[in-house]
């Protein structure tokens, strides 16, 4: 059966509706990777006495995309059959896209996205930039026929256990890049659903929060150009180095996490918070 990760920083007003969504699935743990939360989430996350509930707690922030991976990497220790990616601030009811996407799965689909812009010609011009560099990376991996401007960057989607294995944590931290692996590997990539991003229910976050975003995307996305061209891997537009958040992403937690799973450290149980009788399989 199937896991699902749920990154997330201070979602109190949100946890509650995504975890009784994705509860109703057809899986076997919801793995919640909390990370630098200040509010009641961790809280109200345990009012919720369901034995599938794994949660992964860090008192810091890990930066963006850096809590999924690791949740990808707890699910592959336990050897998940593949793993659905939620964020923990959409709230809206999206459960038949994401039954989708774990159905895709089934069917052999290697990593499963989501278009969360379908049917919209008309954009604000920062969300024009960004998809087209992300429909740049997706041409020059000649995806572009088959996905258009989707990436695991934006939505939910889900990997299959074969691309668990064979994708470097970083791949998944950094989203774009796991598209550039799926191309190295011969994975099987497709969109295998559309919710419209205003359907996510995500918060709408400040300028200065967008601006950063879509700076961190096309930093992403030219890291993902260099690296299919086979040429120095660089953020670099011009003079300007594309960062955004990029820089909090913390990549020493998640080397530490990874090299703990497989020597089975007490650093991870010791942010390990699991259902009581439920043995931790991990290593």
């Amino acid at each position: 059966m199937y896991d699902v990760v749920i990154p997330a920083q201070n979602e109190e007003k949100s946890i509650l509706a995504v975890l009784a969504t994705v509860l109703k699935l057809p899986i076997k743990r919801v793995i919640l990777v909390l990370n630098g939360c200040t509010d009641r989430t961790l809280d109200l996350t345990r009012t919720i006495l369901d034995q599938r509930i794994h949660t992964i707690y860090f008192a810091e922030p890990l930066g963006i995309d850096v809590p999924r991976a690791i949740g990808a990497l707890y699910a592959r220790s336990l050897h998940t059959q593949g793993v659905l990616f939620v964020d923990g601030d959409t709230s809206g009811d999206i459960y038949d896209g994401l039954a989708k996407l774990l159905a895709a799965l089934t069917d052999g689909t290697d990593i499963a996205l989501t278009n969360c812009y379908p049917y919209i010609t008309h954009r604000a011009k920062l969300a024009n930039l960004v998809l087209r560099f992300r429909g740049s990376l997706n041409k020059e991996l000649g995806y572009f026929q088959l996905l258009g401007n989707a990436t695991p960057t934006h939505g939910p989607h889900a990997l299959s256990a074969k691309a668990l294995e064979v994708l470097m944590p970083e791949a998944i931290a950094i989203p774009p890049l796991t598209l550039v692996l799926a191309k190295r590997f011969d994975l099987k990539v497709k969109v295998a659903t559309s919710i419209r991003h205003q359907d996510l229910k995500s918060p709408r976050k400040h300028r200065r929060h967008a601006r950063l975003i879509a700076e961190t995307i096309i930093g992403d996305c030219v890291m993902g150009l260099t690296l299919a061209r086979n040429e120095e891997v660089s953020r670099s537009l011009g003079k300007h180095k594309m960062l955004g958040y990029h820089p909090e992403r913390r990549f020493d937690i998640l080397q530490l996490w990874t090299e703990s799973l497989i020597t089975t450290h007490s650093y991870c149980e010791n942010h390990l918070i699991i259902p009581r009788d439920v043995p931790w399989l991990g290593g």
